[in-house]
């Protein structure tokens, strides 16, 4: 029986587990899929070689981190979109150039990270209702791996974007401008019509919050798209939806991104 799984923290949100547990059941596929939840405090201990094996890492998570390491592939997710990196024995061309991973499969004796979430957000973001892919511009709110993988798939679609974090200071992050939230402005408001959340604002402990946009600003013209797919309409859909915004949860960015996670563990 192969064996997959997902490493994060917190996981409660997660519908990773029961997705591919009914798909495996109704595709007959002899495989069972699990969450590992480590608490990031493992990425503070010294000599920690995680995936190599060796060097005992964590107090309190050595057990689970020797059952991921034998495991035939893994999801990632927050907060170790980026963190996973080092552990890797490589990148392919697309996790490389987003700067994260969210896919790892064994290769033999090695570890190779991949990154579908940018699969999963280009697939889902082209079936948003009357979206005007050419001629929109987009705001990325958060510049985590998965704002990454985000910026990355809206490069591709060649829609122009800003990101936006809560670090006060404009800066730039790579080739692209980053400016924080009280930097946001009716004008721009007005010209960025897609609004995308790429932080955990929303789910979890956060499930009360909203990103600090000008809602009042928002209108039929805005399409708000949430990477958020636990709660299915968070703070953030709901006050677009109030102001007359499209909105569209990342329920189908999950679907995608899992289906292209399993062509790649398929492989091996």
């Amino acid at each position: 029986m192969r064996q997959f799984g997902l490493i994060g923290y917190p996981l409660g949100h997660s519908f990773s587990a029961k997705y591919f547990g009914e798909k495996f059941a109704k595709e007959g596929i002899d495989a069972v899929y699990r969450l590992y939840e480590i608490a990031p405090t493992w990425l503070q201990v010294s000599g920690c070689r995680f995936l190599a094996g060796g060097d005992e890492c964590v107090p309190g998570h050595g057990g689970v981190i020797e059952q991921v390491r034998l495991l035939d592939g893994f999801n990632v997710t927050s907060p170790y979109k980026e963190a996973v990196i080092p552990y890797l024995d490589a990148l392919d061309e697309t996790a490389r150039a987003v700067g994260a991973v969210n896919v790892v499969a064994r290769e033999g004796n090695r570890w190779i990270g991949y990154n579908t979430d940018c699969i999963g957000f280009r697939a889902d973001i082209q079936e948003f209702d009357n979206l005007p892919i050419r001629g929109v511009q987009a705001l990325v709110l958060g510049t985590g791996g998965a704002a990454k993988a985000v910026a990355y798939a809206l490069r591709m679609l060649d829609i122009p974007y800003t990101m936006v974090s809560r670090t006060p200071e404009v800066r730039r992050f790579g080739e692209t401008m980053v400016i924080n939230y009280e930097a946001l402005r009716k004008e721009i408001m007005d010209e960025h019509r897609l609004i995308i959340n790429c932080t955990p604002v929303g789910m979890g402990e956060h499930q009360n919050e909203c990103p600090r946009i000008p809602y009042q600003w928002l209108s039929c013209r805005h399409f708000l798209y949430d990477c958020i797919y636990n709660p299915s309409e968070t703070l953030f859909l709901q006050r677009g939806k109030e102001q007359g915004a499209h909105t569209r949860n990342g329920i189908g960015m999950l679907t995608h991104q899992a289906d292209a996670a399993w062509r790649i563990w398929s492989k091996n």
